[in-house]
């Protein structure tokens, strides 16, 4: 089944923070419904190219923040490729969960505290008195 799935970055004239510069943001529309989140980058508005969405000029922070753009934007193809080749529906459900579960490692509290006890165990006789 084929999902309609849509990029686009764009400068985010509403937000523009205290110098002026505008942050750029990234809006994933996936069969009707968004995810639009924050790249954390700003810049100036008259350096921003709407057409081309991205930095104009060849300046090293031109091409960091192309650079930059240019890899979110594989990223997020690379998360829709590996959803089509492993056979799963393309939802902005499984962009976010594709997205963030890299960042984040479930620790839970039981698993440190037996890690803890454990060590404990092993080391009783030789350097800790029981």
């Amino acid at each position: 089944m084929k999902t309609k799935t849509t990029l686009h970055i764009y400068a985010k004239t509403t937000r523009a923070n205290a110098i002026g510069h505008l942050p750029i943001y990234i809006r994933l529309t996936v069969a009707g419904q968004r995810l639009e989140f924050s790249t954390k980058k700003f810049i100036d508005s008259a350096k921003w190219s709407t057409g081309a969405s991205k930095m104009k000029g060849n300046s090293e922070e031109a091409c960091s923040i192309n650079n930059y753009l240019e890899l979110m934007r594989s990223k997020i193809f690379d998360i829709q490729m590996d959803l089509v080749h492993k056979n799963q529906p393309i939802t902005i459900e499984a962009f976010k969960q594709k997205m963030t579960s890299e960042q984040e490692r479930p620790r839970l509290l039981i698993p440190i505290f037996e890690d803890h006890n454990n060590k404990l165990k092993s080391i009783v006789g030789r350097e800790f008195a029981p």
